[in-house]
């Protein structure tokens, strides 16, 4: 199996250091090296480090570049300023979730007008068809940097600690959702300060040369190593949708709770018009947390009760390390989708309460400790 998978620059290292490797789409990654709840609480409360290369990095270049990704995407991106990023989305005509990406505003290393895509692993191929399929006008060229680097996550209270000694750039000025270029000792790397996680830290592109010996510094001066277990756990905790369970092709922004990532007065985009009518569309299954009463831990596909009706089903969900409780999400019928509707969630035959909870189900700063007052907090947020 594994001679067949794409292998990140840090792939030998994981194998190296206990890594358990597997599939994910089509990469060679570790879901962990200890234990998810140790990689997950040492991110929530000091630094962990994430291989994160196998996402795809999309330099789209020249003086056009911003209006044609402008073309592509749900938010108004071509007037953002020097080394700003924005989440956005790529739908298609019918308004569903082709991707969800990050828009960077910011220049080649050679000063060439750019916009920076990361996109997630499994999409890559998919986004490169579908940019294909709209192409770009002439002088905007599309230079796939996804093999050529390697991307790495350093995430938790201590992640500024860790990187700005690594560079003169004072990267620890970096507003959230910014980015430069900078160097780190005599690699030249992006620097961003944005993650997946829930916590402060920075997101580096270096070339895949230095990824090893970056990554190995980062742990000797005291990073945990993080696996993909982990970083689920923590993006779920944070309330953030993950591509493949809350999103697909047939779910719209807006039933995922994303309408504020889409600009309908920003210049056309595709899937603009097709949006325009879904808006006010409220007939259509919405995206919840929900606070499960049980241990049992609802995976995807479980199914939403309500009075013995099927009314939803379960996208996500795991044990909080955190919180110390079981959550989970998932789309329910819009009659149920209010804080503090009490449903039934099915797992493998057993029946749990689950009470429809604001998202995200952590907030930063909020210590793991917090979990056994938070336990009983029932209707609304727990976090």
């Amino acid at each position: 199996m594994t001679d067949t998978l794409a292998k990140t620059p840090l792939a030998d290292w994981h194998a190296a250091h206990g890594g358990r490797m597997v599939d994910f789409a089509g990469w060679l990654m570790p879901t962990h090296y200890s234990s998810i709840v140790e990689e997950h609480l040492a991110t929530r409360t000091a630094v962990g480090v994430f291989d994160i290369s196998h996402m795809g990095r999309l330099w789209f270049v020249g003086d056009a570049a911003a209006r044609y990704v402008d073309s592509l995407v749900t938010r108004a991106t071509a007037a953002m300023s020097p080394g700003r990023i924005r989440y956005a989305l790529v739908t298609n005509d019918a308004g569903g979730i082709l991707d969800d990406v990050l828009v960077y505003n910011l220049t080649t290393t050679a000063n060439e007008p750019a916009r920076l895509v990361v996109v997630n692993a499994s999409n890559r191929p998919k986004l490169l068809n579908w940019f294909a399929a709209h192409p770009a006008p002439a002088g905007v060229e599309l230079r796939d940097g996804t093999v050529a680097t390697a991307m790495i996550a350093v995430q938790g209270p201590r992640a500024i600690e860790l990187v700005a000694p690594l560079t003169s750039s004072p990267v620890g000025e970096l507003k959230y959702y910014t980015a430069c270029h900078a160097r780190l000792g005599d690699v030249e790397a992006v620097v961003s300060r944005t993650g997946y996680t829930g916590e402060d830290g920075f997101e580096l592109i270096v070339p895949a040369a230095a990824a090893e010996r970056l990554w190995q510094g980062l742990v000797e001066a005291g990073a945990q190593p993080v696996g993909l277990g982990a970083r689920d756990t923590l993006r779920l905790e944070a309330g953030m949708p993950l591509y493949g369970h809350e999103l697909n092709e047939q779910i719209d922004p807006y039933q995922a709770g994303l309408g504020s990532s889409v600009d309908l007065q920003k210049p056309s985009f595709v899937g603009q018009a097709t949006l325009a009518q879904l808006r006010d569309d409220a007939a259509r299954p919405r995206r919840v947390g929900l606070a499960v009463a049980g241990r049992r831990i609802p995976r995807e596909g479980a199914t939403l009760l309500s009075a013995e009706r099927l009314i939803g089903h379960v996208t996500s969900g795991t044990f909080s390390p955190s919180l110390e409780r079981t959550i989970a999400m998932g789309y329910v019928e819009p009659a149920f989708s209010p804080p503090g509707t009490e449903l039934v969630v099915e797992v493998r035959g057993h029946r749990d309460t689950a009470t429809v909870v604001a998202l995200p189900f952590y907030q930063r700063g909020a210590a793991p400790q917090r979990a056994a007052s938070l336990s009983s907090a029932g209707k609304g947020s727990i976090a």
